[in-house]
């Protein structure tokens, strides 16, 4: 991959899971890092994890890059306003990359009731919080990137197909976030930036760590409660992922693409960090699609 020394990036919900991954992995090549989210040395989100922008920030920094950690709350335009004012003050205007991870939605998520059965406040919530947040961002970030006509926004979602993902909020939400990918790379086309989302696909985070009850170093024990957990991969490899796309001087071909992990490690060459290359696509194929169908074609 190519190195991105000098480029500054912004990482809105960068504490943890996918975002933290990414964050880390474009200071490995080099970048700035502005680590953004509610969850802080200072005070929780309402998430109330442990996880801060600051432990983010420092393993930035820890890899090579420079992180710098800002608590922000991205459905208030006013600090996301602020946020882009001093990101464009201490870089002269730069931002070669926004990554918009901001989700937050698994407590909100109900996978055992169809949309009648739904609480109505908590649905519309998680449309805020996925989506809505991900609008603010790039209303205040975009400028600074057509000032300069190059740049990088990447939408992270989860799945790159139509399929249905089980839970009607949740799968408004991430349909949307690819949506808003092809939305933006048609307009940002004529201004030389570039806007593609991008899925992981087990993902190894904190919360699914937690819930199979071990740690990166002995994750492999959750695979007797699950044998698909075999195949899951790390944040890293997301982090990897959207680094090469970054340092990619022809990704204004894939602008307007819904991509994954298991697409561009075949492009790309990048492992996980256990040298891995982990393939949910093809996994899925051997194993589940007989019993839920498709994956499904790339949007």
């Amino acid at each position: 991959m190519g190195k991105l020394t000098e480029q500054v990036a912004l990482v809105a919900g960068g504490t943890r899971g996918g975002g933290r991954g990414i964050a880390v992995e474009l200071g490995a090549a080099g970048a700035t890092v502005y680590v953004t989210g509610r969850s802080s040395g200072s005070g929780r989100s309402d998430l109330d994890r442990p996880e801060t922008i600051e432990e983010t920030a420092a393993r930035v920094t820890a890899a090579g890059g420079t992180g710098i950690p800002v608590r922000v709350d991205h459905s208030d335009p006013d600090e996301v306003r602020a946020l882009v004012g001093r990101i464009a003050e201490e870089q002269d205007g730069r931002l070669d990359v926004l990554v918009n991870s901001v989700w937050g939605g698994d407590p909100l998520t109900d996978w055992s009731h169809p949309l009648w059965e739904q609480d109505l406040g908590k649905g519309l919530r998680l449309l805020r919080q996925a989506v809505e947040t991900h609008i603010v961002t790039s209303r205040f970030a975009l400028p600074l990137m057509v000032t300069r006509r190059r740049g990088l926004v990447v939408e992270v979602t989860d799945g790159n197909t139509a399929r249905y993902r089980g839970s009607f909020f949740y799968d408004l939400a991430k349909s949307a976030v690819i949506r808003l990918a092809v939305a933006q790379a048609a307009e940002l086309r004529p201004h030389g930036v570039a806007a593609v989302a991008i899925t992981p696909g087990f993902l190894r985070s904190e919360a699914v760590l937690e819930h199979f009850g071990v740690h990166e170093d002995n994750w492999r024990d959750g695979v007797a409660e699950d044998t698909h957990f075999a195949h899951s991969e790390t944040p890293a490899y997301l982090g990897r992922a959207v680094a090469a796309l970054a340092a990619d001087p022809d990704v204004m071909d894939k602008t307007g693409r819904a991509l994954a992990t298991w697409g561009l490690y075949e492009e790309y060459g990048f492992t996980d960090a256990d040298g891995t290359q982990p393939d949910w696509a093809a996994h899925w194929a051997d194993t589940l699609a007989d019993e839920n169908g498709p994956l499904g074609d790339p949007l």
